[in-house]
């Protein structure tokens, strides 16, 4: 069953269970979190994330631990040329340009929210729950707000993630130690959970854009797990490459500043 949801779109990948920290400044969004703030004791205090494919200007988040936000965008869904799995929304403020929206996203259940003296606020918000956005519309609120499906994990592939999350777990400790100082102490605190852990590592290997959104566009923890595998591979080995070509010390040199 669909429900409606306030969306803001981000040039970030959000996943559930992780955390995704925002400081809102634009008062379209600012309205977005009052709202939700003032929402009765128990009812769900969620909007939608949206990664960005294309157009801007955009807001800046980063990924699931660090990010802020403030700038969006607004206006109807315009019909164009696009593959189904996006949607396009115009800029606000009668601009002609479109800034084009994933078709798949995951809720932000806002946590914390902190007003600053100049009436920005800090938000600290948990991803829930993935979706598909069947409609994007700007009716009499100022942000965009999105008809969705929910996209619950599908059973019968328990198996095959319980297989396989012991081979992830095992590649991503190894791809640790070449990104992280500290790759032991991270390492113990890594989920068994096989869905969990599709989740954290999607979130927390550098991936592109583009890589984190199949990832979260990937129907089951077993498809997951797979990408996940042969992505960890290649960064991993793309890393060691890096590290095995010697660096002239000519390279090194830094010229003598006048100052």
């Amino acid at each position: 069953m669909g429900a409606r949801l306030p969306v803001f779109p981000l040039e970030t990948v959000l996943f559930p269970g992780l955390v995704l920290p925002l400081h809102i400044f634009e008062q379209r969004y600012l309205a977005m979190i009052r709202h939700l703030a003032d929402l009765p004791e128990g009812t769900p205090r969620e909007f939608g994330v949206v990664a960005i494919r294309s157009g801007g200007p955009a807001p800046v988040a980063g990924g699931p631990g660090a990010g802020t936000g403030g700038s969006g965008v607004a206006g109807p869904v315009e019909p164009d040329e696009r593959s189904p799995s996006e949607r396009s929304v115009a800029e606000p403020g009668g601009q002609a340009s479109l800034v084009a929206l994933h078709e798949i996203g995951c809720t932000a259940e806002l946590r914390q929210v902190t007003e600053l003296p100049d009436g920005r606020l800090d938000v600290v918000t948990v991803g829930r729950r993935r979706f598909r956005i069947n409609d994007v519309a700007q009716e009499s609120t100022p942000y965009l707000t999105a008809e969705v499906d929910w996209l619950p994990e599908p059973a019968g592939q328990e198996q095959a993630a319980d297989q396989l999350a012991p081979r992830v777990l095992a590649v991503f400790r190894q791809y640790l130690t070449l990104v992280r100082d500290d790759p032991e102490e991270i390492a113990e605190q890594l989920p068994d959970d096989p869905t969990v852990l599709s989740h954290l590592v999607a979130a927390t290997a550098a991936l592109t854009l583009s890589d984190r959104q199949r990832l979260l566009a990937t129907p089951d923890t077993a498809g997951r797990l797979r990408a996940e595998l042969r992505l960890l591979n290649r960064e991993a080995a793309l890393l060691r490459q890096v590290r095995a070509v010697p660096v002239p010390l000519a390279e090194l040199a830094v010229p003598l500043s006048p100052n």
